[in-house]
């Protein structure tokens, strides 16, 4: 397995297989891997002739008083996973690497950006798709992998892809869940005891929300109430988001189908955690 810190170098890489009609297979992280990441490198060692992952955390997708500078990471630990998966290529750039003095290009899809946590995290998306674009041109895969876990995100990259007539087929993994149904999440590891136990909340919710809709019902707003009225039984639970979407294009909805997102921010203590389930897709 190879370790590239320099873009050039990255670059140089990529393009060999592709003269060869070689598969590449890309998995972009921030790091801190768990068994979420794993399940997207098993699916890429799958589809592809050569495995890149890429370690990042992005600062541009980070507002202030967010928690960059905390953000988990563990470079030896990630690299063992990554081996273990059959990663031919682990690319870590610096940030001044990704953007050196005087960058100032920027990429921004519009209004499916707009809601939920792109109401919440001004900006966010901007940075997301930003860095998103650039990997692409360094990796140049042909196939990259996302998980489900941050819909938005995959639809933000999917929209972006189309639009801007991106070679790259974007794959969305189903969510990775812990035994007692918490979503893997390496902000999980900022979570105190008690707090993981009641991050269950976002879970239980979740589960009533597919109950109701599974007995036949479909009023948004009933919907709506009985979620959130699970969440607020937990005491140090924040509520930023619990909402209802068109599962295509994120827009509001007042009648719920089998398409329906339901997507929900919450914070446990100190800590933001996002989770969704589509209504008619299994959990």
């Amino acid at each position: 397995m190879k370790v590239i810190n320099s873009i050039v170098h990255m670059q140089a890489l990529a393009i060999a297989p592709e003269r060869e009609g070689r598969r590449i297979a890309f998995v972009p992280t921030m790091g801190y891997l768990h068994e979420g990441h794993a399940s997207l490198l098993r699916e890429g060692r799958k589809r592809g002739d050569v495995l890149v992952l890429s370690i990042f955390v992005n600062p541009i997708q980070f507002g202030r008083n967010e928690d960059l500078d905390r953000y988990p990471r563990d470079l030896a630990r990630d690299c063992q996973l990554a081996e273990a998966c059959g990663v031919d290529v682990v690319f870590i750039p610096s940030a001044s690497e990704m953007y050196p003095h005087g960058f100032q290009t920027g990429v921004t899809v519009r209004d499916i950006a707009l809601p939920l946590c792109g109401g919440s995290r001004p900006g966010h998306f901007d940075g997301v798709a930003t860095v998103v674009a650039k990997l692409f041109n360094i990796v140049r895969p042909d196939v990259a992998f996302f998980g489900n876990k941050d819909y938005q995100q995959l639809a933000v990259i999917r929209r972006m892809a189309a639009d801007l007539n991106m070679p790259v087929e974007v794959v969305g993994m189903p969510i990775v869940r812990e035994a007692d149904g918490l979503a893997m999440s390496s902000r999980n590891a900022y979570l105190s005891q008690s707090e993981r136990q009641c991050a269950l909340c976002l879970f239980r919710a979740i589960n009533r929300a597919r109950e109701l809709f599974a007995a036949g019902e479909q009023s948004v707003a009933v919907l709506l109430r009985e979620t959130r009225i699970v969440i607020e039984q937990e005491s140090s639970a924040v509520i930023d988001y619990v909402e209802f979407r068109d599962g295509e294009m994120l827009q509001e909805l007042e009648v719920a189908d089998g398409r329906t997102l339901l997507a929900l921010a919450v914070k446990i203590g100190q800590t933001r955690l996002i989770d969704n389930t589509v209504l008619g897709e299994e959990l």
